[in-house]
């Protein structure tokens, strides 16, 4: 099904040409050559066996990561330049673990706070923000829990409104739906893809689930640290349903 690139200017695009990353003294090619282009809005799945390098993908394009060769840009900004990291991270990214890193002593609400503390938001204020994620996707009666009471559904929606509560521009999920159930699974991936919150950023998911994959508008399939097939890093356009290039994608 072709689905419309949202052309709202709060997506980041990203370009990467030629990342690479290996581990273990260089014999583990994790990451090895990938070249991708990303528009603005736009909302990709990246498929691929385990170990294909998905995950470390992601962790570069987070800036978790830096790349030992090749050239990554987010928004058209080198990211080489940009500085200090963390900074950058919260203002422009929000990023679903796919094992929650939700911190088990603080409440639900207050992992959701987390993202907009220091930002010069007042305590109030990032109160209410939270509240009213936590009551938009059905979880404001557990705000006030401890997040390790949590069960594994309310543990990946939590872990998905703690990234989408300061409405970020660039939106990076790694097996958001790997661990829960269908429908808690379909209810993560319309807040991540279909939701008033997520109209108009770019989402990156990374997924083994061809369901969750066929909800994108666009599949990026991964083998051996590579894109398979390959494809060039050049910009792409914003793209409109029933347009020569909806046509030609699956």
């Amino acid at each position: 099904m072709t689905r419309r690139v949202a052309t709202n200017a709060e997506g980041l695009s990203v370009t990467a040409r030629g990342l690479r990353k290996r581990f273990e003294g260089g014999l583990v090619r994790a990451v090895d050559g990938v070249d991708l282009a990303i528009a603005a809005g736009e909302r990709v799945a990246i498929t691929g066996p385990t170990g294909c390098g998905k995950s470390t993908l992601l962790s570069m394009l987070a800036l978790l990561e830096l790349p030992d060769e090749g050239e990554l840009e987010l928004g058209g900004r080198p990211a080489r330049s940009i500085a200090p990291a963390e900074r950058w991270r919260a203002e422009n990214l929000g990023f679903v673990f796919q094992f929650h890193h939700l911190l088990p002593h603080l409440t639900v609400e207050e992992n959701v706070m987390l993202p907009l503390i220091g930002r010069g938001i007042a305590r109030t204020e990032i109160r209410r923000r939270a509240r009213a994620m936590l009551e938009g996707i059905g979880l404001g009666h557990r705000a006030g829990f401890l997040a390790g009471t949590l069960s594994g559904g309310e543990r990946q929606l939590t872990a998905v409104a703690r990234a989408m509560v300061g409405h970020p521009s660039l939106v990076l999920a790694d097996e958001p739906t790997g661990s829960v159930d269908s429908h808690t699974g379909d209810r993560v991936l319309a807040l991540l893809l279909d939701s008033e919150l997520a109209r108009g950023r770019t989402v990156i998911l990374v997924t083994h689930d061809p369901r969750v994959a066929a909800r994108a508008d666009r599949r990026v399939s991964m083998l051996d640290g590579r894109i398979d097939p390959p494809q060039a890093a050049t910009a792409r356009p914003n793209h409109e349903p029933g347009g020569k290039d909806a046509a030609a994608r699956p």
